[in-house]
């Protein structure tokens, strides 16, 4: 019997104009797959009612692990019965999302055999993310990805599945080795990935400099940004070079300094680097001129979320320097130290960034063993009284 022909007019505008289509991609898939197909009616269905039709909830899974699969339905399984079940996979990414083509095929091969063959490279985590599998499917995907050498990422209250940006792979700029950090955090914490025992997700992500590509400042739980302790690399004819060339080095490099540190002469360029705050601004507009300094390691953040539940938050400081070597030890310590008290204490769906919110700063310090350090503040004080406990009780003794 011939497949009813499936029209799509909502859709069919979004392939307009010269800007790549999801939806030509996924009539490209459709053209094989039932599931993909009906996926293509229930989102035309979605735009006419102007309402989600997929449902989440119902836990569903591999054996063994608590995360990596998320379960989705239809509300319209009589309609769409192909996609009633319409489960996502997590897998891990390679650190840098670094692939040969033969990865990338079989990773399609094994998607095309068991699901949908619909892919998102990738999510917002990190992870490839595998869109649409039945139920029944899950088990036998799962064992083929594990024997190609893959794994599932993280879902759920877990540690979500660390990321990097390309690092030292591709980058001049990189302050220390993201591709090594990235898989040795992975691989430490392959319990607390797979099997969901916090209060909420907690995210790694690492950045090699201060541009933060993989943009750890606005999502992670723990940002470990590259960044050095010596004074910016100068190359004075380089400098010349470039202001020979056209570029305004006083309008397009010293005006925009946010600290104002940079100073030009027309012959020498003066960076005053006790007052740099290392936006990389600078090293961005003239990068063969200037580059980071040699004494190079990361700055640890705490603390950013993204709005659900409260605000969206920005990670801040919590460790303003420390040295990027094998194993990582004082990454791993912080980490820990940080679940003992945020696992203890945090309240359900409560990110660790929201957790120092309601608890303070000051006792969220003392609980995990961290010395306060001027660089912790987030944005300067409001309240414009002091007290301090040494004068009240000199007070209380008078």
């Amino acid at each position: 019997m011939a497949e009813k022909e499936l029209k799509t007019p909502l859709l069919d505008e979004l392939e307009n104009g010269p800007w790549p289509s999801f939806v030509r991609e996924i009539k490209k898939s459709a053209a094989k797959n039932a599931m993909a197909r009906e996926t293509l009616g229930q989102l035309e269905r979605s735009y006419e009612d102007r309402i989600s039709h997929w449902k989440h909830g119902g836990l569903v899974g591999v054996m063994g692990y608590g995360g990596g699969v998320i379960g989705r339905y239809s509300d319209l399984p009589e309609e769409f019965p192909e996609v009633a079940e319409f489960h996502t996979y997590r897998v891990n990414q390679p650190s840098g999302w670094f692939y040969t083509s033969e990865a990338l095929r079989t990773i399609c091969d094994i998607w095309e055999k068991h699901g949908s063959g619909l892919t998102n490279m990738h999510g917002s985590t990190g992870d490839i993310i595998l869109l649409g599998s039945k139920t029944e499917a899950l088990e036998p995907c799962f064992a083929d990805l594990t024997e190609a050498g893959w794994d599932l990422g993280g879902s759920g209250s877990d540690v979500r599945t660390p990321s990097c940006c390309v690092g030292p792979g591709r980058c001049e700029w990189a302050c220390y080795d993201t591709l090594a950090a990235c898989y040795d955090i992975t691989q430490t914490y392959q319990d607390e990935l797979h099997r969901p025992m916090f209060p909420y997700k907690y995210k790694f992500k690492f950045a090699g400099c201060p541009n933060d590509c993989v943009a750890a400042i606005a999502r992670s739980d723990m940002s470990i940004i590259g960044t050095w302790k010596d004074s910016i690399q100068i190359d004075q004819d380089e400098v010349r070079a470039y202001a020979a060339s056209g570029v305004d080095i006083e309008a397009e490099v010293v005006e925009l300094c946010p600290t104002g540190c940079i100073s030009w002469d027309g012959e020498k360029l003066v960076i005053d680097n006790s007052e740099c705050v290392k936006c990389m601004h600078c090293i961005n507009v003239l990068p063969k001129a200037l580059a980071p300094g040699k004494e190079r390691g990361a700055t640890i953040l705490i603390g950013a979320k993204a709005p659900i539940v409260g605000g969206a938050l920005l990670s801040s400081v919590f460790v303003p320097f420390i040295e990027m070597e094998p194993p990582f030890e004082e990454i791993k310590e912080l980490a820990e130290a940080i679940w003992d008290v945020w696992g203890e204490y945090g309240k359900n769906r409560e990110r660790v960034g929201e957790f120092i919110q309601r608890v303070g700063l000051g006792n969220f310090l003392e609980e995990i063993g961290l010395e306060p350090v001027p660089e912790m503040i987030a944005h300067p004080r409001t309240n414009p009284y002091i007290f301090f406990d040494e004068e009240l009780e000199e007070d209380e003794d008078e």
